[in-house]
């Protein structure tokens, strides 16, 4: 079963500006535990004091997922990831031919040498941790130094290997560009080794294309995918939560696996907190995600909803709905109508027409007609 790691609290606190509290960190972390996140990576404690202090509440708060921190190859990075009580440890480190010559200045095997030292001081000290290595920038590295270091992380005791686009740079559309690719090549050259670890993938959406290439993981064969909450992110950020899940729920068997009906108050949390809108055409959560607003879309949903909605809204404990504007119809001011208990009006075809129009006139002005408000001004004048 495909596992789902959330980033929100640790990529996604890489967003400029967003900052998460430690008790709003552990919101977070429980409303990802209510939807069935298997792995939540709370942070890197090395970055500062109070990141540490939230990874430790986390950790120490019981919930089912398993509490992961991240850290540079460093023993002491590590041991503060350690001091936290995760029972996840996410370890990076570039092999990549530019980062190994113009950032660290060593060669191949120096690099080898430090991974397994790191890997190998974490294993000691917990036999029961899970332990992931990333080879960062992970599909611009040679492919001959990803095996040899993803090799030699896991006889040194790493469980996971995560591939990380960390710049966007897959593409579903060319055969060696593509997460696919990656995914398969490296199982089928770790299981010639006879290692078998569980691969991750780690998709930015640089180039848009993060969800369709967490998507080629998946049936590549890939164990675990990484998201956050509303994509959150460097740069364009990475695989949005709710927008996998969405894609997953109908590729697995078990519908029910995910608890979709958190994923809105989940969201409205992050952005309160991260000062980032929910945009309102986000998949689900936005809110137009099950509004409808053209005349004949609203004329068919009247009849049958499924006419032109794929996706049921009470999975996510929501409803659809209706907007008003230049683009509605008749049917669209009859059903505002009953929707707010005043069905007498409904019937009277000629008030319904004035109303349309008025309708149209305000929406010259380029911004929505709110039902349970403006509506009623409308009806009053008409």
């Amino acid at each position: 079963m495909i596992k789902i790691l959330d980033s929100t609290l640790r990529e996604g606190e890489q967003t400029p500006g967003v900052y998460f509290a430690p008790e709003t960190k552990l919101k977070i972390a429980e409303f990802l535990d209510h939807i069935g996140v298997d792995i939540i990576e709370a942070g890197n404690p090395a970055v500062d004091s109070e990141i540490a202090l939230a990874v430790t509440r986390i950790a120490n708060a019981g919930l089912k997922a398993k509490i992961g921190a991240h850290s540079l190859c460093r023993i002491d990075d590590v041991k503060k990831a350690l001091d936290c009580n995760v029972s996840f440890l996410g370890v990076f480190f570039s092999v990549s031919s530019q980062r190994l010559q113009c950032d660290y200045n060593i060669c191949l095997d120096a690099a080898l040498d430090k991974i397994v030292e790191v890997i190998t001081y974490a294993r000691e000290q917990n036999d029961s941790l899970l332990i992931r290595y990333t080879p960062e920038d992970t599909v611009r590295s040679p492919m001959k130094n990803v095996i040899e270091a993803a090799s030699a992380a896991v006889q040194a005791g790493a469980n996971i290997i995560s591939i990380a686009d960390t710049t966007g740079y897959t593409t579903p559309f060319q055969q060696k560009r593509s997460i696919y690719y990656f995914v398969k090549i490296l199982k089928e050259e770790l299981a010639k080794r006879e290692l078998y670890p569980q691969i991750e993938v780690h998709c930015h959406n640089d180039r848009g294309l993060a969800l369709a290439n967490a998507l080629d993981a998946y049936r590549a064969g890939t164990d675990i995918i990484d998201v956050s909450v509303m994509g959150l992110g460097e740069r364009a950020g990475i695989v949005d939560l709710a927008e996998l899940l969405i894609n997953l729920s109908d590729l697995i068997e078990d519908q029910n696996f995910w608890k979709l009906e958190f994923l809105k108050d989940l969201y409205n949390l992050v952005s309160e907190y991260s000062h980032v809108p929910i945009s309102p055409h986000h998949p689900a959560v936005g809110k137009n995600a099950f509004t409808h607003y053209a005349g004949v879309h609203v004329t068919a949903m009247a009849k049958d909803e499924r006419l032109y909605q794929s996706l049921n809204p009470e999975i996510f404990g929501t409803k659809s709905s209706i907007a008003l504007g230049m683009q509605s119809g008749l049917t669209a001011v009859e059903l505002a109508l009953k929707q707010i208990g005043r069905e007498e009006l409904a019937e009277n075809k000629y008030l319904v027409a004035k109303i349309l129009k008025k309708i149209k006139e305000i929406a010259k002005r380029g911004t929505p007609i709110e039902i349970e408000k403006e509506f009623l001004e409308i009806i009053d004048n008409c």
